[in-house]
């Protein structure tokens, strides 16, 4: 039998069940994630979801190992364009970033602070260290490579063909948040 994880937002009223193991735990260092954190982080009484340095930390799912179980009627969109390839899902009830979804992709990386503290998957690589501003100087606990590196793709494509190469959509997010 799979682990299964119970995943809420900072209120409750948005509940997951996750299955089995991640793809990735992963912190990103990207532009996009950085400047989006710090709008989301914003947001009133939105709980703490950046690493200390302003990452994000993310715990990558098969999006078919994950089962809504209440509560998407509180989630809501946000994107930094219009024309943006990337949306945050935020659960509005108490501001707590939920997920990122890649347009098109079978993924989704779940705020991993959606986790229980004690069932957190540990971070086992940073990415996109390359958009850091200049100066700043990542621990070398785990790789910090500047871009997403082979095995990081090597991960996503491995899961997609476990998958049998299908992209779940997710339809039921309806509301768009503004920042």
């Amino acid at each position: 039998m799979a682990e299964m994880t119970t995943l809420r937002c900072a209120c409750g009223q948005v509940e997951i069940e996750a299955t089995g193991g991640p793809i990735m735990t992963v912190e990103c260092c990207c532009t996009s994630c950085r400047t989006a954190g710090l709008k989301l982080k914003a947001l009133p009484g939105a709980p703490t979801f950046l690493a200390a340095n302003g990452n994000t930390p993310y715990v990558m799912m098969r999006k078919d190992r994950l089962r809504f179980i209440k509560g998407t009627d509180r989630l809501q969109e946000t994107r930094l364009t219009p024309d943006a390839k990337t949306r945050r899902v935020v659960a509005v009830c108490c501001n707590t970033p939920v997920f990122c979804e890649f347009e098109l992709g079978h993924w989704l990386s779940v705020y991993a602070t959606m986790w229980p503290e004690a069932a957190r998957p540990a971070i086992e690589m940073r990415t996109m260290t390359a958009d850091l501003p200049a100066g700043v100087v990542m621990p070398d606990d785990v790789p910090n490579p500047k871009h997403h590196t082979f095995a990081f793709y090597r991960k996503l494509m491995s899961a997609w063909i476990r998958m049998g190469f299908r992209v779940p959509k997710l339809d039921f997010v309806k509301g768009t948040l503004a920042l």
